[in-house]
């Protein structure tokens, strides 16, 4: 089993053996989708909804979070307190929001472009933690944007050896669970101590600025609406320490789940520019014809600049953060095209290939790997060409995308809008605002960005 770049051997993997690949380590079943159409047949039955559990997650105190907790009723509670402030139809209260930070972010860029990569970054944080909690971050040191940065660090680490580790946690919880009991002290569990410095980090992450936000909604000091504020509201006298908890880790998991995602577009927006600058003058001249230069654009004008919400898509596309999802489990037997599915398998979307700039490693395996789903030649013509035309303004081809990168079924991701809006916010303000192009050297030359992406869960 592939320790690094898994999506590449098992793209590989897919190009012998075809849509679904079915294979076993340690024991542990493991179903391979290769399309969409299987990932969405499968993906959006009830029985696909459940998480592996992870032994490693649990210990470090990830396994509350609604994107790896178990498909039971508190991951339906949380699953609700996000989908009450983050459903399509609430996400407008945000735009006003999203709209001026997408405008702060491009003067700060015009005042210090080579600040790109750390703006990015804390905006990234401002937005999240302003809609989670109510709380403004203005600097890098907030104490909230530190905790937070440091629960994903922590998250990063204990996800790094990406799928060989998923496996292996899989079937150390089934066979030999006695290893966490363990004296920490013992040789050989060492890791028992780590996990539990990082589930306090985690889990301080989540409890702090929960604390700050109910103060400051019962002070009246809170920025409105966000989702403490909405969840607190709706549940009013009933709120329970169980409920509570949920609440708790909903807001956590919006806000940190997020970070990481929303820095990874944003970066891929500002590429995707630099490399391809005939798309950036032809989303530019949209701008300049729909809106003209007496305002800038808003998150409603989507409609009227679909060659610019066509870019966003692509870049998602092109270069989706989370190349092979998060893992979905199997809770019974299930039959697919005649073939049995055994309960207990974990489930992979392989929605990832990438043949532009990467890494040695990635190069070596360039020319026998088959693309698949968001790279698939059958579905788009030159897949690792950034081309938002393939879509022709059309909905429904960029739902294709979107449903992918966002996940299926019951487990698909509920900040899809506010992802979308936001993504939305900063391509429009930045094409009407900036001209995005390389650094030049000493000769004039311009210096192409060299891009090394990393193996692991975000990408």
């Amino acid at each position: 089993m592939p320790r690094n770049y898994e999506w590449l051997t098992l793209s590989r993997w897919a190009k012998e053996y075809g849509d679904i690949v079915y294979l076993e380590a340690f024991g542990q079943p493991l179903i391979l989708l290769n399309s969409y159409k299987v990932a969405k047949d499968l993906l959006e039955k009830a029985v696909y909804a459940d998480r592996p559990h992870l032994e490693m997650a649990r210990l470090s105190g990830f396994d509350k979070t609604f994107v790896l907790q178990r498909y039971n009723e508190d991951w339906r509670r949380q699953r609700k307190i996000a989908s009450q402030d983050l459903a399509p139809r609430m996400v407008p209260r945000y735009h006003t929001f999203l709209e001026s930070e997408a405008r702060f972010l491009a003067r700060d860029l015009l005042q210090d472009p080579s600040r790109l990569a750390h703006l990015i970054s804390l905006k990234a944080g401002t937005i999240l933690i302003r809609i989670s909690y109510g709380h403004y971050v203005s600097t890098d040191d907030d104490p909230f944007l530190t905790l937070i940065r440091a629960s994903m660090s922590v998250f990063t680490r204990s996800a790094a050896a990406g799928v060989f580790s998923v496996l292996l946690d899989v079937r150390v919880n089934s066979n030999i669970v006695t290893v966490k009991y363990l004296p920490p002290w013992l040789p050989g569990t060492k890791f028992l101590a780590k996990a539990k410095g990082w589930r306090d980090i985690v889990r301080k992450a989540v409890w702090a600025p929960y604390a700050k936000s109910k103060h400051s909604l019962e002070s009246g000091g809170a920025l409105l609406p966000n989702t403490c504020a909405t969840a607190l509201a709706a549940i009013g006298d009933g709120l329970s320490p169980d409920l509570e908890e949920q609440l708790v880790w909903a807001a956590g998991t919006m806000t940190a789940g997020g970070l990481e995602t929303l820095i990874i577009g944003m970066l891929n927006l500002i590429l995707a520019l630099i490399l391809n600058p005939a798309v950036q003058a032809k989303a530019q001249a949209e701008i300049d014809t729909v809106i003209g230069r007496d305002r800038l654009p808003t998150i409603s004008d989507q409609v009227s600049l679909p060659y610019v919400r066509s870019v966003v898509v692509e870049v998602f596309r092109l270069n989706p953060p989370i190349p092979l999802g998060v893992f979905h489990a199997l809770s019974q037997d299930d039959i697919y095209q005649g073939m049995h599915i055994p309960k207990g398998s974990i489930v992979m979307a392989n929605i990832w290939y990438d043949e532009g700039p990467a890494c040695e490693h990635e190069r070596t395996l360039r020319e026998s790997v088959l693309r698949h789903m968001l790279h698939d030649p059958e579905v788009f013509t030159d897949p690792m060409e950034f081309r938002p035309e393939r879509y022709q303004n059309l909905d429904f081809e960029m739902e294709k995308v979107t449903s992918a990168v966002f996940g299926f079924g019951r487990r698909s991701c509920p900040g899809k809008s506010l992802a979308e809006s936001t993504l939305f916010a900063f391509a429009a303000t930045v094409l009407a605002t900036c001209e995005i192009v390389p650094k030049v050297d000493k000769e004039e030359n311009d210096m192409m960005p060299n891009v090394t992406y990393s193996s692991g869960i975000f990408r």
